[in-house]
């Protein structure tokens, strides 16, 4: 579906299972988390686009301006597109449920989607940064999230990740957090985490 404007890698699962979107960090691919959603999930769709915006030759999913200054007008356009690209493919695959997991970039956008359109009925947000306060749009009663975070990442501070976890908990999402004590790396215990959250799927 190069059409929609992502190139990317695909595993199509059976019908009435989920489909799972990955989503890579700055300067990652479509390769990044397309075999461990793999393993997570073998009997479903796997997603796996490729950001389609460059920074400096690394592939993001929308523009900044600065680290954690972002372009809130391309952020928009990637949300609605991303939003319409998932579920085209949910579409496709008579897809159970809709599920995402992103790292750092990859996060951000998939927070944003969730925020902005609902979609997903269960997201994976590592290292998540929304630097802005969201606005309040429909309810996100039923979606569970998962936020996986450093308490010394330089990237995504403390305060923020804690802030989009209530904004999202005050949406009616039900989410849980989880702590490693290091930076903007993943942790052996975050993947412990996504493999009990999505399992379930």
């Amino acid at each position: 579906m190069l059409e929609m404007g992502y190139v990317h890698r695909l595993h199509a699962g059976a019908p009435d299972k989920p489909v799972l979107l990955v989503l890579h960090g700055t300067g990652g691919d479509e390769n990044q988390f397309f075999d461990f959603g793999r393993r997570l999930l073998p009997e479903a769709t796997i997603l796996s686009p490729r950001g389609d915006v460059s920074e400096h030759g690394a592939a993001r999913f929308f523009r900044r301006t600065g680290e954690g200054v972002y372009d809130m007008c391309d952020l928009s356009r990637a949300t609605e597109k991303m939003a319409a690209y998932v579920q085209s493919f949910a579409d496709e695959y008579q897809a159970s449920q809709i599920l995402g997991l992103g790292f750092s970039n990859g996060a951000n956008i998939l927070a944003n989607v969730l925020i902005e359109k609902g979609v997903f009925d269960a997201a994976v947000l590592m290292h998540p940064l929304i630097p802005f306060q969201p606005e309040a749009h429909s309810s996100l009663a039923g979606r569970k999230v998962l936020v996986t975070a450093g308490r010394r990442d330089p990237i995504a501070p403390v305060a923020m990740t804690e802030a989009l976890s209530a904004h999202l908990e005050g949406r009616g999402a039900e989410v849980r957090t989880v702590w490693h004590p290091g930076g903007h790396e993943i942790a052996p215990l975050e993947i412990d985490a996504v493999r009990e959250l999505l399992g379930n799927y």
